[in-house]
Order: C-alpha cells, then structure tokens, then sequence
C-alpha cells in the first residue's frame, strides 16, 4: 500500500488497515504520522451518523464512549503502520480506557481531530495518550490500552 508522502492516508488506505466498516468507522482521513510516535486524523461528525436517532433526539450529541472509540481507531492505524510486517489474521483490540475526561458535548457539523502519541509497547501490548478537539477546543482524553490478537482465538 502506497500513501501520501506528507502522511496524509485516504479513506481507501484506511479500509485496508482497519477492519472497521460502516457504521463503526470512526476515522475519515489521516493528517499526519510518524511512526512509533504519533499520528492525527479527523472524523467529520454529521446529522446522518446513525447514534443521533437515539442519542438524544431533539438534542444530538455524539456519545463519549464513540469518541473514544475513534481515538482508539487512530491509535490502531498508527500501530498497523509501524509494524514490519502484514497484520495478516490478527487485530488490534482495545483493552483499556485510563483517565477519560469529556470536556464538552460533540455535536453534528463539528470535525473532531483525532490525535495519539506518548505510546509504550510491551510484547503484544500497547498503551498510548488520546486526545480529540474541536476548533482547538479539548473535547475528550484519555490513555488508551490495546492488545494484537488472533483472529482464530476469537468467539
């Protein structure tokens, strides 16, 4: 897989790296990256995202725990992009949430920025920082664990 020489990862390229379809896709385009060390993407939050009918009508605000999720996402392409060699049957899954701190309500027409860094790997293991704004405005944060598994010892 080619990408961007700035960093810039399209949706295509995120498809081929995240096992995520919609609707619990979370991640629309990658800014930036450097591997092993941090990356940022957005997530273009729309009055058509399915968890508005119910989360709350009248009042659409995006749940935190989908925000961290998409924080989480983020931190899974960051890590398929610093591995040496093809996912092939595993997967990345989150393990742990630390520290989760929501700042404010998202909302529809808000484009979320989507930023991990600060990561430490042991063996199979990783934990980073996650932090998603809003017009430069903290909107939620948190450490993130996850886990590379196979898809074989899976239910």
């Amino acid at each position: 897989m080619t990408s961007s020489p700035d960093g810039v990862l399209t949706i295509v390229e995120i498809e081929q790296l995240l096992p995520h379809r919609y609707p619990f896709l979370l991640v629309d385009r990658v800014l930036s990256y450097t591997p092993d060390v941090s990356i940022t993407a957005i997530k273009n939050v729309t009055i058509n995202e399915p968890f508005f009918q119910g989360h709350f009508p009248g009042s659409p605000v995006m749940p935190g725990m989908l925000i961290l999720e998409a924080l989480a996402q983020t931190g899974g392409i960051l890590m398929s992009k610093g591995l040496t060699e093809p996912l092939g049957n595993r997967l990345f899954m989150f393990t742990g949430v630390e520290r989760a701190k929501f700042r404010r309500p998202v909302l529809p027409g808000d484009q979320l920025v989507l930023q991990c860094s600060d990561i430490r790997k042991r063996m199979n293991l990783c934990k980073m920082r996650g932090v998603a704004t809003v017009d430069g405005q903290v909107v939620a944060e948190a450490e993130l664990s996850a886990a590379m598994v196979d898809r074989s010892t899976l239910p």
